[in-house]
């Protein structure tokens, strides 16, 4: 069955597709042009393309890419993941980069393991880490202290948002439905992309 869903009719793609995001993609841009070992926290209310941008970046590079799940973001799984990537990435790719979404529910015993695994002591080679959260509510200090964090915002991002639902609307509308307020249906998800999709996908469905 084709996905019909916006979000990912119109999921950015590449590092400069993305709204917003300025320093972001500045950082993003940096390291796929001279990607080394380095772990970062993006930081950042739901729906600003925290995940996606990181897989942008692992296509960008390209790296071998090693994406964890909220749900698995434990002790074990962790071990797996740092045992792969100590090997030599896969034919093509120049490193590996691990993905943990939704990191902040990550148990305290992975964040104790990843202590050392940050560290220069046992940090496997070629190897970029990627945590991204709502919040670092819960994390140890010490877990966050080996992280850069990178701030995602929906701040200037309006009009570039609402440009981005009209464009969806008058490739998807019938052609005698009347359009939406765009920048209002932006206002009302607070700059969420995902969510201004979503709003925009209802429209669509009652037009």
């Amino acid at each position: 069955m084709e996905d019909n869903l916006l979000t990912e009719k119109f999921r950015p793609r590449a590092i400069d597709e993305f709204l917003g995001l300025d320093k972001p993609k500045k950082l993003c841009k940096r390291l796929a042009a001279n990607p080394f070992s380095s772990a970062y926290f993006f930081i950042g209310e739901p729906g600003l393309g925290k995940t996606t941008l990181a897989l942008a970046l692992a296509d960008a590079i390209p790296a071998e890419l090693h994406h964890i799940q909220s749900q698995d973001c434990n002790l074990e799984t962790m071990r797996q993941v740092v045992s792969t990537c100590h090997r030599v990435p896969w034919a093509g790719k120049k490193c590996h980069l691990v993905l943990v979404d939704e990191a902040d529910r990550m148990s305290t015993a992975a964040q104790l393991y990843l202590h050392s695994i940050l560290d220069a002591t046992a940090r496997p080679p070629d190897t970029i880490f990627i945590f991204t959260g709502n919040t670092t509510d819960g994390l140890l200090p010490s877990f966050m202290s080996r992280c850069m964090p990178v701030e995602f915002s929906s701040y200037g991002n309006s009009q570039d948002a609402a440009a981005l639902l009209e464009r969806a609307w008058k490739a998807e509308a019938p052609a005698d439905a009347t359009a939406p307020n765009f920048a209002r249906i932006v206002k009302e998800a607070t700059g969420n992309i995902r969510a201004s999709l979503m709003r925009l996908q209802t429209e669509l469905l009652m037009a």
